[in-house]
Parts: structure tokens; C-alpha cells; sequence
């Protein structure tokens, strides 16, 4: 575990170190729209990926709005990645209006601010044949999975049957080609005296219920308590983006809710673990197994021969992983 005594000293080494490794392959399934924090954690992967950490293959989106493609086609190209495949829901899963997907929709004489070719009311591709016809495309063992909504796309993913993409299952096709999932989900610990029912697994719980059951490689499961406990800090949002006029996820953050409020960095969590799974950032428990039950609750139970897997952080680490979080989600975009 990353212990620090000289935060300052330490980050910017923390950021320049070289990349040796090959980029880790990214799918990004998201309900973006429903919390900033997907926004924050988008960015954060485009500039990992800038660094040349990460690849991004493809996003899915377990939000059912039709604002939500046209903003993240709208994030990807402000980070000149515009091309990026985009996949959406039609589960009817929390199908409200987002506070802050509007942004990306505004006009200057006509041209979007924010330029983006997916608009609404377009044909967008199916979220779970997208993801079959990216898993076939790639080497076996390569593909991380970084869920930080709903279970919708993946529990619906293991239940397909062959297609033109590939003779495999949805099972079989995970298992030759997922190496892990990275989720955004569930509660492992107390808040206060209660046990906290988690909003990714309550909106959903059938299919995180499925996914818990049958889902075939290591699931790393980032629990509310996780990101609660980092807070964004609100000194980013207004200063470090400055770079620009206008930058979308400032922007983003102020409409949904405004500074001083520090949202929590639930999803940039299951990110970071995804991408820089060896830095350590993290504890990581035991193996074992999670078992959703009926009304949302997350049980870990610890078992040799499980493969879930869920993250807990060191007071200490809390202010070093904040400042990181904070200087990866507001690095320019490459020109």
C-alpha cells in the first residue's frame, strides 16, 4: 500500500512515470447521466489514454435517454476521439432527463459548442451487440470491463446466443476474452449504523443479481463506501480547467450539482483499479464471492476458490489518490 510524506513530491512523479506495459483495452458501460461522476471518469480515461495506459474500444450506456449518446460522442470528440463506438439501452432504466447531458447540446450560430456527429433521435447501435462484435475483434484475455451503472448490458451480454460476430455464447465469448470486470457497485462496509443499499445494483437488481452469479472472470467491486470517502475536490472544478474558455466537464459538474458541493469519485475508483491495477492505490480483499439479494443488499463472503474481489482505501492513501483523480480528469486534451 502507498503510504505518503510529501504529497506534492510525489504526485507529478506518480504521473510522469513511463509506461512500459501495453495499453490495458477499455469498454466502458456507464448510465451516464444519472451522476457527474461518469463524466469525471470519462475524462479521466481519455487522458489516460493520451499517456498511452488505456485504449478505449468502445462505450455502453445503461441509461435509457436519448440525450446520453449524443453527449458522450459530444466528451469523446472534445477529446479528439469522436470515432469511439457508442451502444446504447432500450431496457427503460432510468429513462429521466439528466441535469447535465444538456450541455453538449448547445449552439453557437448554429454549430454545436461542443462539436459531436451523433445526434439525437439517430440510429445508435444495440449496447449488447456492440459489445459482441468488440469482444470478438479482440485477443483472448485482453479486454477489461469498467461498469460503473447498471448490470443491464452485461447480465443481457452472458445471455445471448451465437451471431454474426462470433460462434461463442455471450458466456463463452466473456470467458475467452474478458480478463476482468472493474464494477462500480454494491456496499461492503457500513455507513453509520446502516447498511447502505447501493443505487447501481437497487435500479437494477435482477441483472446485478445475474451478473453476480454467472459473470466468469474476476469481478473487482468498487463498494459506495469506497468512493465516498474520496471526495473530487471543488479547487479542481474551478480552476483547473482553465486551459479553455469553455471545457464540457467543468460545465458538466456545475450543472449538476454546483461548487462547493465535492461529489464523490465512485466511478473514477472502478477506472483507476482498471487501468493501474499494479500501482495499488487500493487494498484488495480476499476472494470470495458476492451474492445480491432481493432488495439490493451486497453479502461478501470470502472463498479460496471465488473470483470477486472487492476494493477498500487507507486513510492515509485518501489525499494522495484525490490529488491524482484531480490532475487525470483535468489534463488538457492532446491537440
Amino acid at each position: 500500500m502507498i503510504r505518503i510524506s510529501n504529497l506534492l513530491a510525489i504526485a507529478p512523479l506518480i504521473l510522469s512515470a513511463v509506461v512500459l506495459a501495453d495499453p490495458v483495452k477499455i469498454i466502458y458501460d456507464t448510465d451516464m447521466g444519472n451522476d457527474v461522476d461518469d463524466a469525471l471518469a470519462l475524462a479521466m480515461l481519455h487522458s489516460l489514454q493520451n499517456r498511452g495506459e488505456s485504449e478505449l474500444l468502445a462505450i455502453t450506456a445503461t441509461k435509457d435517454h436519448d440525450e446520453v449518446a449524443p453527449y458522450l460522442d459530444a466528451i469523446n470528440t472534445f477529446y479528439g476521439r469522436g470515432t469511439i463506438p457508442i451502444g446504447v439501452t432500450d431496457s427503460d432504466v432510468t429513462p429521466e432527463r439528466s441535469r447535465f447531458t444538456g450541455v453538449t447540446l448547445e449552439r453557437d450560430d448554429d454549430e454545436y459548442l461542443y462539436p459531436h456527429d451523433l445526434n439525437i433521435g439517430e440510429p445508435v447501435p444495440s449496447a449488447v451487440h456492440l459489445l459482441r462484435e468488440i469482444l470478438a475483434g479482440q485477443p483472448d484475455n485482453s479486454v477489461v470491463i469498467v461498469q460503473v451503472g447498471f448490470s443491464t448490458n452485461l447480465a443481457e451480454l452472458l445471455q445471448t446466443d451465437q451471431d454474426n460476430y462470433s460462434s461463442l455464447s455471450g458466456l463463452e465469448l466473456v470467458a475467452q476474452k474478458v480478463k476482468h470486470i472493474s464494477i462500480m457497485a454494491g456496499s461492503f462496509a457500513p455507513i453509520g449504523d446502516q447498511v447502505h443499499l447501493e443505487y447501481n445494483v437497487v435500479q437494477d437488481i435482477p441483472s446485478a443479481q445475474y451478473l453476480a452469479e454467472n459473470w466468469p472472470t474476476p469481478v473487482y467491486w468498487s463498494g459506495f463506501e469506497v468512493g465516498l470517502a474520496i471526495r473530487y475536490p471543488a479547487i479542481s472544478i474551478e480552476n483547473d480547467f482553465n486551459y479553455l474558455d469553455r471545457h464540457p466537464i467543468p460545465e458538466s459538474y456545475q450543472a449538476y450539482i454546483p461548487t462547493p458541493h465535492e461529489r464523490p469519485t465512485w466511478d473514477l475508483t472502478s477506472v483507476l483499479l482498471a487501468v493501474r491495477e499494479e500501482r495499488n492505490y487500493f487494498g484488495i480483499s480476499e476472494s470470495g464471492t458476492v451474492t445480491v439479494l432481493e432488495d439490493g443488499e451486497t453479502i461478501f463472503e470470502a472463498d479460496p476458490g471465488g473470483n470477486h474481489f472487492y476494493l477498500n482505501i487507507s486513510d492515509s492513501d485518501i489525499r494522495l489518490v484525490q490529488e491524482l483523480m484531480a490532475a487525470l480528469v483535468s489534463e488538457p486534451p492532446n491537440d
